[in-house]
């Protein structure tokens, strides 16, 4: 029973990591129909700004280190998908890989494509006991953050204008624009909760590896745009249940694979995704009116 609790808690911890992650990439699809690869480097941004702001007190570091995933996001969009408001799906997507690929080398350029090691929150790798399991302070601190997040997004979603601008503006664009709803607002504000997003994924990440390369964050993104697909692109809901199921495949897969076969757990859970897909092509939840726009 405590070995079935342990495997449960770990699928939650990282399912948790992904889900947020993938929240992320469906927040800024919803709205703009922009499969955005350069979240990634939000994230990257954010564990190097926590290793820049080393010296000073800790929620200092963290809240300059989430300044920066927001003003970057908000300058990315400004000043690269801004600019290409109306192009197709395509060019949309390129220039999400050529923002990222920019973001990779210019980190190269200026600190290095060494990796780094970075101390962040130690104690979240002591052990504790929680209802007679050991687990690590990381994966409650990660539970906590993931479940206490969705919550909140949630709630900004169904209460506040903007939310409500933004849910107004993933069901149909054009008709929102007609209503009122303005859409630089619309979109500055979802760039800047994806930078939040990307913040808590780094804090959490950062805590966990202890180390920080350009290229940290690509896997990451790359599984959690694989559970925004099956989850349903365009939709939140979606988005969340697929990272968390990424995540449940991922440690179910880590435990019953021969050892020799898990460092390949991705490629048998990417299986698995094209299995799901070759059922539903749509996703699990699909958006409703999925289509190009802005």
């Amino acid at each position: 029973m405590n070995t079935l609790a342990q495997y449960a808690v770990d699928t939650v911890s990282v399912g948790g990591l992904y889900a947020l992650t993938a929240l992320g990439i469906g927040l800024i699809f919803g709205v703009m129909r922009l499969i955005n690869f350069a979240h990634g480097e939000l994230i990257t941004a954010v564990g190097y700004g926590l290793l820049l702001l080393s010296g000073v007190a800790l929620p200092v570091a963290m809240a300059g280190s989430l300044a920066i995933a927001v003003l970057l996001a908000l300058v990315m969009e400004r000043v690269a998908f801004r600019p290409l408001r109306g192009a197709d799906p395509e060019t949309l997507l390129i220039a999400s890989f050529a923002v990222s690929f920019f973001m990779q080398k210019l980190l190269a350029l200026t600190v290095g494509a060494r990796a780094k090691g970075i101390d962040f929150l130690p104690r979240l790798g002591e052990p504790t006991m929680v209802l007679g399991l050991r687990l690590q302070m990381l994966q409650i601190v990660t539970i906590l953050t993931s479940a206490g997040l969705l919550a909140a997004l949630s709630w900004f979603l169904a209460r506040t204008r903007a939310g409500l601008e933004m849910r107004a503006a993933a069901e149909n664009f054009q008709m929102a624009r007609l209503l009122g709803v303005r859409a630089n607002r619309v979109i500055a504000v979802a760039f800047a909760l994806s930078g939040v997003l990307a913040a808590a994924v780094a804090f959490l990440f950062v805590a966990q590896s202890g180390t920080l390369t350009p290229r940290m964050s690509l896997q990451l993104v790359i599984i959690a745009f694989v559970g925004t697909t099956i989850g349903g692109l365009g939709s939140l809901v979606g988005a969340a249940v697929g990272g968390f199921l990424v995540g449940a495949a991922s440690v179910i897969l880590q435990t019953v694979l021969p050892p020799d076969l898990r460092e390949f757990r991705e490629a048998f859970a990417f299986a698995l995704v094209i299995l799901v897909l070759l059922v539903r092509p749509q996703g699990l939840f699909p958006a409703r009116g999925l289509k190009e726009r802005v």
